[in-house]
C-alpha cells in the first residue's frame, strides 16, 4: 500500500478539470505550495531500542523478522486518516516504531508480550494499517522504545467447519484472501468495508468493524464465535459454544479493545454459503427525512435488504456514492438497496412497494451497479484531493431513529461552524431496528496547517456527537483521536472498569499505549 496515502499506487487518479474548477469556485481550493514529500525524506526520531534489545526479539522470532529499515519504519508509523496523511506528505514520521517485529505464530506473539512487559517495550499491533482513529502512533515517554507487531506472517486459514457454518483464522489474513479461501468451500463472510482491500481480519475483530453489507451478513463482531488472545500475563481463550449464560462474554471485551487488552491470534467466525446471485439497484426518494423513513421501515417491517444505503441531498448532488460521477449526481436523494441470496425477486419486490410508499422512485440497477463497482474508489479519490489542496475527511455516529434528525444537525452545525463554508455531505449505510449510523464526508481547502485545522473540526463534531446522544463511532473505532469523547461517553466509573482490566492483563501498560483508555 502507498505509505502515504490509499492502496495500490497505480490506482491513484487524477481530479478531472470540473471537479478543481467546482473546488476552486466553491471552496476556494488552492494547490498546496510545497509539493509532497518523497519517502526517503520523511524525518523520524532516532531508533531509541537497545542492540541487545533487538538481538533478543530477532531470538524470539527469527533473524530476518526484526526489520529497522527507513522504509520499514515510515510504512509503520502511522494509519490512513487525513491527519495521519497529512503529516507523512509534509515528512513528519514521528510516529513511526523503532523496529517492525514479525511473528509466525501465537506462541512467538505471547513471548514477545512477555519481553517487552518485562523490558518496557511499547507494543503496537499492525495488521492492514487502515486505522482512522489514531490506533498506530504509540505513547513513547517511560518506554524503552517502541515496535510494531506486524501479524502479517500469521496469515493461514486453519479449519473449515461446514457443519457449524465456521472457519478459524489466523489474524493477519487479509480481507480479500480470507474471501478466496472461502470461496474454494462456497463460503464468504460477506463483510466489505471501505477497508475491505488491506484490512486484516483480526483488524476487523480489534476495531468492531462493519461492512456495507452489513443490513445483511451483520457487523464483523457478530460474526465473532471464538478469539484467542495473548497477553503478557497469559492467554484467553473465549468462545466454547454460539451463545452463553455462564457470565459475562469476555469476547466483547477484546472486540473493539485495539490492541490495549491483548493480541487476537486467531479468530473462529461465523460463514455463511456464497450468494447465489446478486442484485443491486437505485432508487430517488424526494429528501432525506422521507429516505430515512423509508429506511427505518425497512429495518422494523422488512423485507431487509442485503445492503441499504442512503444519501443525503448534498452527497446525492455531488455524485459521491458513485466515484465515477463526481461532479454529476442528480436531485433527491440515492438510495442503493443491495439483495444476495436466496428468493432475491421475492424480497426485492416487496422492499420496492416500501420504497414507492415513501415516494421512491426506481432509478434501475445501472446505479446500484455502479456503486458496487466503485465502492472501494472514495479513498483513491481523497489522495487526488488532498494533492489539489483541499482538506478531506470522514467521521460516523449512529443513534436511534427518534435523535436522528437532531444528530444529522448538530453535527453539520457544528462542522460548518469550525471551517466557515466546507463542504457537508452524509448518508445511513447501517441500519437496524432501533436505529442506524451517520457518515459524514467533509471537504473545505487547506489552511496552512491543515492538521490544526482539522482538529478544530473535528473537536467541534465530537462535542456535538457527544452532547446530541449519538456514539461517538459506529465502526471506526476509538483510537486516539476518540478517547476523550469514549471517555464521556462511558462516564467515570465505566472508564475505571475498563483501566481495571488493562491493569490486570497488561500491569506494565505496554500494549498500544495511549489508545483506548
Amino acid at each position: 500500500m502507498l505509505w502515504s496515502g490509499w492502496g495500490d499506487p497505480a490506482k491513484a487518479r487524477e481530479l478531472p478539470e470540473q471537479v478543481r474548477r467546482l473546488l476552486h469556485d466553491l471552496l476556494g481550493v488552492r494547490a498546496p505550495a510545497v509539493p509532497a514529500a518523497g519517502l526517503e525524506s520523511v524525518r523520524m526520531p532516532p531508533a531509541a531500542l537497545e542492540p541487545r534489545l533487538l538481538d533478543a526479539l530477532a531470538g524470539l522470532v527469527g533473524d530476518g523478522h526484526v526489520l529497522t529499515t527507513h522504509e520499514a519504519r515510515v510504512r509503520h508509523a502511522r494509519g490512513k486518516s487525513t491527519p495521519d496523511l497529512l503529516r507523512m506528505r509534509a515528512g513528519d514520521g514521528a510516529g513511526a516504531p523503532d523496529a517492525v517485529v514479525l511473528p509466525g505464530g501465537h506462541d512467538e506473539v505471547a513471548r514477545v508480550l512477555r519481553l517487552c512487559a518485562a523490558e518496557r517495550i511499547a507494543v503496537v499491533p499492525f495488521g492492514g494499517g487502515t486505522s482512522v482513529v489514531g490506533g498506530l502512533t504509540a505513547a513513547r515517554d517511560g518506554f524503552a522504545g517502541v515496535i510494531s507487531l506486524d501479524l502479517g506472517r500469521m496469515d493461514r486459514l486453519v479449519e473449515v467447519d461446514t457443519e457449524s457454518m465456521t472457519a478459524v483464522f489466523e489474524p493477519g489474513v487479509p480481507a480479500p484472501e480470507a474471501e478466496r479461501l472461502l470461496a474454494a468451500h462456497g463460503l464468504t463472510l460477506g463483510h466489505f468495508p471501505q477497508s475491505f482491500e488491506y484490512a486484516t481480519l483480526g483488524g476487523f475483530a480489534a476495531a468492531r468493524s462493519s461492512g456495507q453489507a452489513s443490513a445483511g451478513y451483520g457487523r464483523f463482531d457478530d460474526m465473532v464465535t471464538g478469539l484467542t488472545v495473548a497477553t503478557p500475563e497469559g492467554d484467553l481463550d473465549l468462545g466454547r459454544a454460539p451463545k452463553s449464560a455462564a457470565g459475562p462474554d469476555l469476547r466483547q471485551l477484546v472486540l473493539g479493545s485495539e490492541g490495549a487488552f491483548g493480541v487476537i491470534t486467531s479468530l473462529r467466525l461465523r460463514v455463511r454459503r456464497a450468494p447465489a446471485e446478486k442484485v443491486y439497484e437505485g432508487w430517488r426518494l424526494p429528501g432525506f427525512a422521507a429516505g430515512t423513513a423509508a429506511l427505518r421501515a425497512l429495518a422494523q417491517d422488512g423485507p431487509l435488504p442485503t445492503v441499504l444505503r442512503l444519501s443525503d441531498e448534498t452527497e446525492t448532488m455531488i455524485g459521491l456514492a458513485r466515484p465515477d460521477r463526481i461532479g454529476g449526481g442528480e436531485a433527491g436523494c440515492l438510495v442503493i438497496a443491495g439483495y444476495e441470496g436466496a428468493s432475491v425477486s421475492a424480497r426485492r419486490e416487496a422492499a420496492a412497494a416500501v420504497l414507492s410508499g415513501h415516494g421512491g422512485v426506481p432509478l434501475g440497477e445501472e446505479p446500484g451497479q455502479g456503486w458496487a463497482h466503485g465502492r472501494f474508489s472514495a479513498p483513491y479519490l481523497r489522495d487526488s484531493l488532498l494533492a489539489a489542496g483541499a482538506t478531506v475527511e470522514t467521521l460516523e455516529t449512529a443513534g436511534f431513529w427518534a435523535d436522528l434528525p437532531r444528530l444529522y444537525d448538530a453535527v453539520r452545525l457544528a462542522l460548518l461552524g469550525a471551517l466557515g463554508s466546507p463542504l457537508v455531505m452524509c448518508h445511513i449505510s447501517h441500519v437496524y431496528e432501533t436505529g442506524a449510523s451517520l457518515y459524514f464526508t467533509v471537504v473545505t481547502a487547506q489552511e496552512d496547517d491543515p492538521v490544526a485545522q482539522w482538529e478544530r473540526a473535528k473537536e467541534a463534531a465530537n462535542t456535538a456527537i457527544v452532547e446530541a446522544g449519538g456514539t461517538i463511532s459506529h465502526h471506526h473505532g476509538v483510537g486516539r483521536d476518540h478517547r476523550a469523547a469514549y471517555a464521556a461517553e462511558i462516564g467515570p466509573l465505566g472508564v475505571a472498569i475498563l483501566r481495571a482490566v488493562k491493569d490486570r492483563v497488561d500491569p506494565r501498560g505496554v500494549l498500544n499505549p495511549g489508545a483506548l483508555v
